[in-house]
């Protein structure tokens, strides 16, 4: 009995040593803000002492668009967009809360609720009481859902590769990419917040592009280090479990800005057939379909999708 305690003492002491080994190390957030900030970026704490970082880059004086990111990305997915438009829009973005340099939510809330108090308080860091608000994948359907409870903030909305719409009964499911999968199980999430592989975070990418060639080694390592931030790993966990509430897709139909929907005709993640089904429920409404893009039209195929934009103000002004 004696011995078989020592073995199991043994076992445990060399399994901790593994673990400190094997674990993917932390990022230090000054590194990162010097790495991954920019001359634009600011900071700022909420009432509830959470750090957010954001971007109010572009015309001052033209109208504001607040752009949010989706799930394990961040604001550096605009970043092409903003060089494009910034002559004629004021662009805000930022990082959502467990995402990129802002913190952890300080009551591990990553619901729309959540994420709607976040834009509201970016919002009223930066000045705007209405704007146009866009979003990609998690960011679009915050987006949309922040559209649906403060219509009168919402002049326009821009649905980029948007999640959230009802899926048609006919559909089949739509492809995961490779970190989503892992973070559907306990035992994923528990990984996940320990040891982050840069060939889990490569993959994933790959799995958001139409173009392999896109994703650089560059594009990797940033996503790679920001996720490995302390705060963003205690998040990963809250946010794998986050109800997306999909009763509120049935909701779309009362959405009443008028509504742009830029989508990725090579996107796995959220099927073209969400762009129709968001063009069908959403009363004004139009779709530009990019090909050659998949699930990041803003970042792969920035040119197509700041032509978009441009159209879709530009025929809002004539009319």
């Amino acid at each position: 009995m004696r011995k078989f305690f020592i073995y199991l003492v043994g076992l445990a002491g060399v399994l901790a040593i593994l673990f400190a080994v094997l674990r993917t190390p932390d990022t230090d957030f000054e590194d990162m803000r010097v790495k991954y900030g920019s001359a634009s970026s600011a900071f700022f704490e909420t009432t509830g002492g959470m750090r957010v970082h954001y971007r109010d880059e572009g015309c001052q004086s033209c109208p504001p668009i607040i752009l949010m990111h989706g799930s394990n990305s961040s604001l550096h997915n605009f970043e092409p967009l903003v060089a494009l438009l910034g002559d004629r829009f004021r662009i805000i973005t930022y990082d959502h809360p467990g995402h990129g340099l802002s913190g952890e939510h300080p009551d591990n809330d990553y619901s729309a609720r959540a994420l709607a108090e976040t834009l509201d308080a970016v919002a009223a860091k930066v000045g705007v009481d209405t704007f146009v608000l866009g979003g990609n994948s998690m960011g679009g359907w915050a987006a949309w859902r922040y559209a649906l409870a403060h219509p009168d903030r919402v002049e326009a909305l821009i649905l980029m590769n948007a999640s959230g719409a009802p899926r048609p009964a006919d559909a089949p499911e739509a492809e995961v990419y490779l970190a989503a999968k892992i973070m559907r199980h306990p035992a994923g999430r528990w990984f996940a917040q320990h040891f982050i592989p840069r060939a889990i975070v490569k993959q994933s990418a790959l799995d958001s592009v139409a173009d392999p060639d896109f994703v650089t080694e560059e594009m990797v390592d940033r996503y790679w280090e920001l996720a490995r931030l302390r705060s963003n790993r205690r998040a990963i966990g809250y946010r794998a479990r986050v109800n997306r509430e999909p009763e509120y897709g049935q909701q779309l139909s009362e959405i009443s800005a008028p509504t742009l929907i830029i989508w990725g005709a090579e996107d796995k993640v959220t099927p073209t057939y969400n762009a129709a089904t968001f063009d069908e429920m959403i009363p004004d409404s139009r779709v530009v379909m990019i090909e050659k893009a998949a699930h990041i039209p803003m970042e792969e195929t920035p040119g197509e999708t700041a032509a978009a934009i441009d159209a879709f103000f530009n025929r809002a002004s004539a009319d």
